[in-house]
């Protein structure tokens, strides 16, 4: 059965984590909508621009075995200012989906819908103080039931083998890795 992945994007947004994540997830044979909740064309964090498959709002009324966000300043603020991209988080938790964020998005989108206390959770470690009521780990990536959470750029590539790992079985997740010569 073919596993479906919602990866939110905006202007603004780390490039490393959403490249990471998309090529990771692709590569392990996931169905990946990339959606922007702005503009089509994303003008990510160092400038590198790329093309969204779609809009967020086209999302509204799909199902998605995985929502993940990646992060960056200011992508993950205007992630944030995003109604549909809430809606769709909320209703994935309250399925008890698996959704994830990295970087900052675990503190600036997750946790005022919150989708990350009480329970532990990992971020950037310059938006852990954004986080009350959680158990902040200094870890790489944290996972809490069907949330699923990393701190940046440096952990993009754990972070997508994990998502992987949720998704998929032993056999995908080695082919993934032998694949990246890993």
């Amino acid at each position: 059965m073919e596993k479906t992945v919602l990866v939110p994007v905006a202007q603004g947004i780390e490039e490393m984590e959403a490249i990471t994540i998309i090529d990771v997830l692709r590569r392990a044979g996931a169905r990946v909508v990339v959606a922007s909740v702005d503009d089509l064309t994303i003008k990510a964090a160092r400038g590198i621009e790329f093309k969204a498959d779609c809009l967020i709002k086209d999302c509204r009324e799909q199902s998605f075995d995985l929502i993940v966000l990646p992060g960056g300043i200011p992508g993950a603020d205007n992630l944030q200012k995003s109604e549909t991209l809430a809606e769709l988080l909320k209703k994935q938790a309250a399925q008890k989906k698996l959704y994830g964020a990295i970087c900052a998005s675990p503190a600036v989108v997750l946790h005022p819908l919150g989708l990350v206390t009480p329970g532990a959770v990992t971020c950037h470690p310059g938006f852990a103080d954004r986080i009350e009521g959680g158990t902040v780990q200094d870890r790489n990536v944290v996972i809490d039931g069907p949330c699923i959470t990393s701190k940046g750029a440096g952990t993009a590539l754990e972070f997508a083998l994990t998502l992987v790992r949720r998704l998929f079985d032993d056999k995908v997740l080695a082919d993934v890795k032998g694949g990246l010569a890993l």
